[in-house]
């Protein structure tokens, strides 16, 4: 079974470097790796280009937003099986394809995700959040449930039956994506309890509010666009669920191990 890794940069000089030697590593061989690259000025392109015998295709344009980046991965790609990893994250060991390639091989399923932790931007070895994923229910969607997405693999003939990215979204296609597959089509699903992936806590200060707010009204309209009805309550917990990460956050490094 081949997995196709996207990453999406853009000026992503100070990261970029930790996610292609994490990939790279990987104990599991049968990968290739995708770069979109939305023609950055930093010195990301020279980075990349310093890696590009370790990648299957570097693609680098303007685009129109993160969700157009990806989906341009995603018609480039040719593995069995798709996940993503952000220009500023990485995987926690180098056995993460490895577990994955095994829960599709020993699960009838069309898609797998695990846990993922927020670390420090300047410690990656700091544990901030940890989002202990769960599994997936009708209930939790409700609930405002969702999994992290860069754990989240799919199988590429799902993406062919069911669509891509909606790239009118900026914040939220993600969600969108992942609740047309496994809310409304009901696609299977199996949930690795096991730290996949570092996300590193950048300084998005006084944009965040902002943020947060256009992300929870595409939310709503991520129902809507799949004439879905959530409860009243579903896109209000789902920032609200981010709290719980924080929980147990003293012995900071034992989610890695």
């Amino acid at each position: 079974m081949k997995i196709s890794v996207i990453t999406v940069s853009y000026n992503s000089s100070k990261t970029i470097e930790d996610t292609l030697c994490c990939v790279r590593d990987q104990t599991y061989k049968d990968v290739e790796h995708l770069v979109v690259d939305g023609d950055s000025k930093d010195g990301t392109q020279e980075i990349l280009k310093k890696y590009r015998n370790g990648l299957s295709a570097l693609i680098i344009e303007p685009d129109y937003g993160i969700y157009d980046a990806m989906n341009k991965g995603i018609r480039s790609a040719t593995g069995d099986v798709i996940g993503f990893l952000n220009a500023d994250d990485s995987y926690v060991s180098d056995k993460v394809l490895e577990k994955v390639a095994d829960a599709f091989a020993n699960n009838e399923t069309d898609s797998v995700y695990g846990d993922l932790c927020y670390v420090s931007a300047e410690n990656t070895n700091e544990v901030l959040r940890f989002w202990k994923a769960g599994k997936c229910t009708e209930k939790g969607f409700l609930n405002g449930w969702m999994p992290p997405h860069p754990t989240f693999f799919v199988k590429r003939s799902v993406l062919e039956k069911y669509g891509v990215f909606d790239p009118t979204f900026r914040f939220a296609g993600d969600y969108e994506l992942i609740l047309r597959l496994l809310y409304k089509h009901n696609i299977s699903t199996h949930y690795i309890p096991y730290c996949m992936v570092k996300m590193r806590i950048g300084g998005a200060g006084n944009k965040w509010m902002e943020n947060r707010l256009i992300a929870n009204l595409e939310d709503r309209l991520a129902w809507k666009k799949n004439n879905l009805k959530p409860k009243p309550y579903t896109t209000l917990l789902k920032p609200l669920r981010k709290m719980f990460q924080f929980v147990g956050m003293r012995k900071k490094a034992a989610f890695l191990s």
